[in-house]
């Protein structure tokens, strides 16, 4: 006879609870997702989430990791691989139309849209996506700035400007995109943008 295991946690797909994890939390926000949810959509129970996330901040802090590897690396691809930062740009804000309104997952950007009107228990979620945000902001401006050294863009070009202008189309096509634009509408948004932009020398 055969004596069962008692107390033995269930073997599951930790990539793909990961996956289920993610798509709850971007579809619906940090505040409003909760424990169980997150065991309903990932097929786990409570124990097995906290043995192998921890608990749910832990579990978002590597959400947010698994997003931006794989959903998010089209814009620090775009910046290693263009030229000049107005290339970079414009090819950042044509892959985030795509990317906001692919009907294979939830819509806009997690990093955007899953920390807004936190209660004051979550400050430090939604500080650590505000400081992503940031980031990104920061790069863009580095780009620029080192363009306008180099004379590609000109001299009385305001970097710090320019990046903060960039980073607010870019979330605002993440929320138009959530309010239901197409990506040709959000497309549109993208070209006039780049009107905006200092031609190259």
């Amino acid at each position: 006879m055969v004596t069962k295991q008692r107390g033995r946690p269930r073997s599951f797909d930790r990539e793909e609870a990961l996956e289920q994890a993610m798509l709850l939390f971007w579809a619906h926000g940090y505040d409003a997702t909760s424990i169980a949810d997150l065991t309903r959509a990932m097929g786990i129970g409570a124990p097995s989430l906290y043995a192998a996330f921890g608990d749910k901040r832990t579990l978002f802090d590597e959400v947010v990791d698994h997003h931006r590897a794989r959903y998010g690396e089209f814009m620090a691809r775009a910046m290693e691989e263009e030229p000049t930062a107005r290339r970079a740009i414009e090819r950042i804000l044509r892959e985030a139309a795509a990317a906001y309104t692919d009907p294979a997952r939830p819509r806009g950007c997690l990093v955007i849209t899953a920390a807004t009107n936190c209660a004051p228990g979550s400050a430090e979620v939604e500080e650590r996506l505000r400081g992503l945000r940031n980031t990104n902001i920061r790069a863009f401006q580095a780009m620029i700035e080192a363009d306008v050294a180099a004379g590609v863009l000109p001299a009385g070009t305001g970097p710090r400007r320019l990046a903060q202008f960039t980073g607010a189309v870019i979330q605002g096509m993440s929320q138009q995109a959530r309010d239901g634009a197409t990506r040709a509408e959000l497309e549109a948004v993208a070209e006039a943008a780049m009107l905006a932009w200092p031609q190259e020398a």
